[in-house]
């Protein structure tokens, strides 16, 4: 995908869920009326607003995040530090370190607590330091495009379709705000299963921007990073393999791992299905980063695996390691 078509995609992406949003907001509000649509759409966005601000802190809670300071890891956060100067910062991310038990990174922030940038212990453990760079770089994409912001306000939309929708059944079944004795109570059940409707579009539509974004970020890593291709293909090949031997035995830590599986540099959700895919292939064990790529590289998609992406935050790993080679 160029970065023109690519370009293209988000920005369309983005607009037609705005556009679609701004559309079907309207039609509700000249079918049931204005006040109470504004009302429950500003609970939404505010309640969604104060999640943004505090979700940093719920974050370093769940995945038990601290800082790392530079004297701990000098090569580390001279490497941050270059890469930072690279995709133009105006202001260097805390650099910080998660105990996750599988290798991963994330990008997150607010404005309370400014913009952070995470590797899992286990991340600087499985990878090569080049290949560390590479992760580091993708995260820095995300800072750069504000994809947190983005992401967030474009979320908002669908969410205030569902509580709408939801809140509008309810009253059907009770009756409230409406004549009963009039049919009246069919009006706001039909409504409101229309917007349930309309949640699960736009959705979709989130989700697709979300995956464009991981291939901007991957691009961005690329253009900050010598030889940038290669190194994220080999992290993400050993991310995804790593990730997908280890959650086998993490039976408990799933629903942590899931909660803000959107911040991750890879689904870690998706990595047991295609560990799952190398061995039907007869892979078992590599024998060197690029052997693990190729054999990533070699398999077919499937219906199942593009209808299964349709529903993912992140590209599939065949899709998006083909991207990257395409810019070597």
């Amino acid at each position: 995908m160029s970065l023109v078509k690519l370009k293209l995609s988000m920005y369309g992406t983005m607009a037609l869920i705005i556009a679609l949003s701004t559309l079907f907001f309207s039609a509700i509000m000249l079918a049931i009326g204005v006040f109470n649509i504004f009302l429950l759409a500003g609970i939404v966005v505010a309640f969604n607003l104060l999640q943004w601000l505090y979700a940093p802190k719920f974050i370093e809670s769940l995945y038990k995040v601290r800082e790392i300071k530079p004297h701990e890891a000098p090569r580390l956060h001279e490497i941050f530090e270059r890469l930072v100067q690279r995709i133009g910062l105006r202001e260097k991310p805390k650099l910080m370190v998660a105990e996750v038990p599988v290798p991963n990174a994330f990008a997150y922030g607010s404005p309370l607590t400014g913009s952070r940038v995470a590797v899992t212990r286990e991340l600087l453990h499985r990878l090569e330091e080049e290949e560390v760079e590479a992760v580091l770089g993708h995260e820095l994409g995300h800072l750069k495009h504000r994809d947190m912001q983005v992401m967030m306000f474009v979320s908002v939309l669908p969410a205030i379709f569902y509580f709408l929708g939801y809140s509008l059944i309810l009253s059907s079944y009770f009756g409230y705000g409406y004549r009963r004795d009039e049919g009246g109570g069919a009006i706001p059940l039909l409504v409101g299963l229309g917007c349930m409707a309309i949640y699960w579009i736009l959705s979709l539509f989130v989700l697709a921007l979300s995956r464009y974004r991981e291939y901007y970020a991957d691009r961005a890593s690329v253009s900050i990073v010598e030889d940038g291709a290669r190194k994220l293909s080999e992290a993400l090949a050993k991310i995804v393999y790593h990730t997908g031997r280890v959650k086998r035995r993490l039976e408990r830590e799933r629903g942590a791992l899931n909660t803000f599986r959107t911040l991750f540099i890879a689904d870690p959700g998706r990595a047991e299905e295609d560990l799952a895919s190398l061995h039907a292939l007869g892979f078992h064990r590599y024998t060197s980063d690029q052997a693990l790529v190729r054999e990533i590289l070699s398999r077919k998609l499937t219906l199942a695996d593009r209808l299964a992406e349709i529903f993912s935050t992140h590209p599939n790993i065949v899709k998006r390691l083909r991207a990257l080679q395409r810019l070597t």
